[in-house]
């Protein structure tokens, strides 16, 4: 596994070198709009640790960090109002799967109809 690099942009969000536009926020993660937004909504959610990828999380994070985590994810949800006609999470892990930030990462989508996932 890569290690982590504490100079990614969303470490540099972590730590206020680059602002964000910041939805939520617990002990753990911190949710923010996307600056390249691929849908009517597109929020970001990130853990305050250093995680490369959704393995590096799954296998070093805390129960209350998942727990935190996830309870973001679901407060984020509920406060962009996408619970009711549906939405996409998409965590992109390594170059295969498209991650371009090495800092585990949780996309929500939502705004209108996504269509099929893979085409």
């Amino acid at each position: 596994m890569t290690p982590y690099d504490p100079h990614n942009v969303f470490g540099k969000i972590l730590r206020a070198e680059i602002p964000c536009t910041k939805l939520y926020e617990n002990d753990v993660a911190l949710a923010f709009s996307d600056i390249r937004p691929q849908a009517p909504v597109h929020a970001l959610v990130i853990p305050k640790g250093a995680y490369v990828d959704a393995t590096d999380f799954c296998a070093h994070a805390s129960t209350a960090e998942v727990e935190g985590f996830w309870r973001a994810v679901g407060a984020v949800v509920q406060q962009l109002g996408l619970s009711g006609d549906g939405y996409r999470l998409i965590a992109n892990t390594g170059a295969d799967g498209g991650q371009e930030v090495p800092h585990f990462h949780i996309h929500i989508l939502g705004g209108k109809n996504l269509g099929r996932m893979v085409g």
